[in-house]
């Protein structure tokens, strides 16, 4: 099966299994679940196109046993990036921006732990770059750590065993065959839908604090209590 490479060839998902096999998909997992170097892996459309060549036999592992594997290497890999965000601390939100690495990405997981809590676990699986982050967020908040467990192992069930069961459902339906690079495309937009909306959500606010802030800029205090009242005005020209 050739696919269609979305971006450079060595993130093309078929290449990546077809070069590096099963060892190399569990790295990639592992490193996108909790490490600062991999949130620009494709891990959405690896873990469908794992589950399609499962199913079409050019993959030559037992799907069950390529799930638990798939859901152990995310669940090592959030708990280093916890380990991580515990040691580095409050340090992490003062680390220069560098070329893997935008001070822009902490800051919008944190915001995503912040406003989910400790759900955000779960929901963070399903959202490139956020899902690198959220886990060394939740360390450096120190959220207790059997939470922590409890909704790791969660999220990394339903995020890496369902997406890789539906490419294996759906990789034995011939339409996707047909047409595995629109899929694949298609998996890649649906998956930073979560990051636009944000990003129009932020700006929208943006624009609605703008007003806000500019009418507060005349001086006043509030309630108008600048200068005398009309009565006291009165009184004092009588006097």
């Amino acid at each position: 099966m050739n696919t269609l490479a979305l971006g450079p060839s060595w993130l093309d998902p078929d290449y990546l299994l077809n070069t590096f096999g099963l060892p190399g998909l569990l790295l990639i997992v592992f490193a996108e679940s909790g490490l600062l170097i991999g949130f620009f892996l494709p891990g959405d459309s690896l873990l469908f196109t794992t589950g399609l060549l499962v199913t079409t036999g050019q993959l030559k592992y037992p799907l069950w046993l390529v799930c638990t594997l798939i859901a152990v290497a995310a669940i090592v890999g959030d708990q280093v990036g916890y380990l991580f965000g515990r040691k580095v601390g409050p340090a992490l939100f003062k680390r220069p921006d560098s070329r893997l690495f935008k001070q822009e990405n902490v800051e919008k997981a944190h915001e995503f732990f912040e406003k989910h809590g400790p759900k955000s676990l779960v929901l963070a699986r399903f959202v490139p770059i956020v899902r690198t982050f959220t886990p060394i967020i939740a360390g450096v908040s120190r959220m207790n750590y059997r939470s922590f467990i409890t909704y790791n192992i969660v999220g990394a069930i339903l995020w890496g065993v369902g997406v890789t069961v539906l490419g294996a459902l759906l990789g034995k339906i011939d339409f996707v065959h047909e047409h595995i690079e629109m899929i694949l495309i298609l998996i890649v937009l649906i998956s930073v839908v979560p990051i636009v909306i944000e990003v129009l959500r932020a700006r929208s606010q943006g624009k609605k604090a703008v007003p806000a802030e500019a009418g507060d800029g005349s001086g006043r205090a509030p309630g108008g209590n600048n200068g005398p009242s009309s009565g006291q005005r009165g009184r004092h020209a009588k006097r």
